[in-house]
């Protein structure tokens, strides 16, 4: 589960549809902060039962800069998408 591809394309499809303006928009900052969500949650799921991984730990790590960088976009452009986005992915306003 812990690999480059750690979700699945099916869940992929979902969150474009979910958070993109179409089902093709999968470069829009919303679609990445959901897709990266995903990856991260499947990732500390790994790590629980991995605790020794630390290539791993620094990829998670990795993500979770990116996923906060894309945030900070975000809000600095729409704060009601911003809003929005962190509600619906359930994660913590810390910006």
């Amino acid at each position: 589960m812990a690999n480059k591809d750690s979700i699945s394309k099916e869940k992929a499809a979902e969150l474009i549809k979910k958070f993109g303006k179409n089902e093709h928009d999968s470069g829009s900052s919303s679609v990445q902060v959901a897709i990266l969500s995903e990856r991260i949650k499947n990732l500390t799921e790994h790590l629980k039962s991995h605790p020794k991984d630390h290539h791993s730990r620094r990829g998670l790590l990795m993500l979770v800069g990116k996923r906060r960088r894309l945030l900070s976009y975000i809000k600095s452009r729409n704060i009601d998408e911003y809003r929005s986005l962190i509600k619906d992915l359930a994660i913590r306003d810390n910006l």
